[in-house]
This record gives C-alpha cells, sequence and structure tokens, in this order.
C-alpha cells in the first residue's frame, strides 16, 4: 500500500509541478514587452502601371 501512496503522491507532485511551470511561463511572457513589428527587408514601390513604352508579354 505505500508503494500506491507513493506513487500516487509522485503523480500529484508533478500535475502540480507543470501547472506551476506553466502558469509561470504564462507569467513570464505577459510581462515581456511586445516587440515592434518593424520589417528588417523595406523594398521600394514599384512604379504605376500605366502607359509604358513596353508591350504587355501576356497580351500575345
Amino acid at each position: 500500500m505505500s508503494r500506491l501512496l507513493a506513487a500516487l503522491l509522485t503523480c500529484v507532485a508533478a500535475a502540480a509541478l507543470a501547472t506551476g511551470a506553466a502558469f509561470g511561463i504564462v507569467a513570464a511572457l505577459d510581462a515581456a514587452p511586445e516587440q515592434q513589428n518593424v520589417p528588417l527587408v523595406t523594398f521600394p514601390d514599384p512604379p504605376a502601371q500605366g502607359s509604358s513604352s513596353t508591350p504587355d508579354p501576356g497580351a500575345g
């Protein structure tokens, strides 16, 4: 019976440890400041699609 009690206490302790770790991770993520959403690479805007001197390759 003592082995069963030890197994039960081990399971309860493991569940409590896992729950505490989960709450700790969530608390740590909430405490961290949000990162700015700034792109590392930017590309120039393409020229406006209007009248051009080159023919459209798909119009043939």
